[in-house]
């Protein structure tokens, strides 16, 4: 379609006639020359009669020009096999492709040249999607301390004044009792006090009618948590494994179920979320999320006589890309606390030396460090023939028991049992040997 092609006819022409002027439109350009041109999609006749009387017939088939759309196939899809074939108005993919984003794409790439595109492309057989592994590293250390100071001074009757001297800031013993007679009279006069904490240190001189109660106490703890959970998912899949457990929730439905209580659960724990995805570059573009969460019951929260534990949860979220093998840290995840309580008695407590019996102090640091350490890895699934892995155990399943005669014996061969000898079994491994051959 478009072009013309020129007939050159042996003699004199007298009339020509075409079937289809729509497809084939001629001009004659002398007696002898006839210039036909393709106007449209088709077939069509052409008749010419010569002026001797003969008359020939042309069967002519006008298709599209389908050069240009095949050299842009060509250069937009090099490494592709599409052929192009045009019927009438409509054009036709066919061949392999790599994917089926390449066939949607060459289909679209030729809406302009044709009103009907049929794609008949077939998709490669893809290979076995890569596995990757994401080796991961969870390192958390906790250091808590605490120190506590304070002195609390009991006169159960010192100086005829029962009485009780303290900061306030930890229990301390108070009256329950204080009888004596009218008039009054430190004869008969009696006082009994109830210690509800004795603290650390307690001290009573009944000759002195005075007790003291001292807590002086220092604590350091440290918790180590190492967990290295290991994942393997196919690439683009996201995967996803929690090491940890669930506590349960109670909850209060509406409607027509009001004031019901049902229970839900909440996950805590290590969790590690990743999506993985392999780059022309060889390299690893991954969305990796890990988590590390707690039960923290110093924030817990009673409703109705439930206790609702509260989770101390440290996350991250990140989007990198690495090569394979290596590695990336995700630190910092620092937590430093410190909370300090001090008390004192006013004017008592600025006594020089004896003034620290009127203070008290209560000193609580903590400090909680996280590290996370990521590395991927492309794995190739084991063919059938080469060697399993087995779990390594340290050490051998059963060791051979020594009798004590020094001749190795069964395992379940007891020590008074007699031991089964070499030899015997050597004559029958020969006497099998004998045998075999005539079978």
């Amino acid at each position: 379609m478009g072009k013309s092609v020129v007939i050159d006819y042996p003699e004199d022409v007298n009339r020509i006639s075409t079937s289809n002027p729509e497809v084939v439109d001629y001009v004659p350009v002398s007696t002898r020359e006839i210039l036909l041109h393709a106007k449209g999609v088709g077939a069509a006749t052409l008749v010419i009669w010569a002026k001797s009387g003969q008359r020939n017939f042309y069967t002519v088939n006008v298709d599209m020009n389908l050069e240009p759309a095949r050299k842009l196939i060509k250069e937009t899809f090099p490494g592709e096999e599409i052929q192009l074939n045009g019927s009438r108005d409509a054009l036709s993919l066919t061949g392999l492709v790599s994917s089926q984003g390449v066939a949607d794409r060459a289909a679209a790439l030729l809406q302009p040249f044709a009103k009907t595109i049929v794609n008949s492309t077939r998709v490669k057989a893809l290979p076995a999607d890569k596995q990757i592994v994401l080796r991961v590293k969870f390192a958390e250390l906790s250091r808590t301390h605490t120190f506590q100071f304070g002195v609390n001074l009991i006169s159960t009757g010192a100086a005829n004044t029962p009485g009780v001297i303290s900061t306030g800031q930890f229990s301390s013993a108070r009256p329950s009792v204080l009888s004596g007679t009218i008039p009054g009279s430190n004869t008969g006069t009696n006082s009994n006090f109830s210690l509800t904490d004795a603290l650390n240190i307690f001290a009573f001189r009944p000759d002195l009618n005075l007790a003291a109660t001292i807590k002086l106490l220092q604590q350091q703890g440290i918790l180590q948590i190492l967990a290295e959970p290991n994942l393997v998912t196919s690439n683009g899949k996201e995967a996803s494994f929690l090491v940890g457990g669930e506590f349960p929730v109670p909850v209060l439905q509406g409607g027509a179920n009001s004031g019901a209580v049902t229970i839900q659960f909440r996950e805590f724990g290590i969790r590690l979320t990743f999506n993985p995805l392999l780059t022309e570059n060889n390299t690893i573009k991954m969305y990796v999320k890990p988590e590390v969460s707690t039960i923290d019951l110093a924030n817990a929260v009673s409703v109705s006589g439930f206790t609702i534990p509260a989770l101390a949860t440290r996350r991250v979220e990140s989007n990198i890309e690495l090569g394979l093998g290596q590695s990336f840290v995700i630190g910092g995840l620092i937590d430093d606390r410190v909370n300090e309580t001090f008390a004192k008695i006013p004017g008592l407590a600025s006594i020089p030396l004896l003034g620290q019996l009127f203070k008290s102090r209560n000193e609580n640091r903590s400090k909680t460090e996280l590290l996370v350490m990521v590395t991927p890895e492309v794995v190739d699934p084991m063919s059938a023939g080469d060697p399993k892995l087995m779990p390594q155990l340290p050490g051998p399943f059963l060791h051979p028991m020594m009798l004590p005669n020094g001749m190795p014996g069964n395992s379940g061969v007891g020590a008074g049992a007699p031991a089964t000898k070499a030899p015997a079994v050597t004559e029958k491994k020969d006497a099998y040997k004998k045998i075999s051959p005539t079978k």
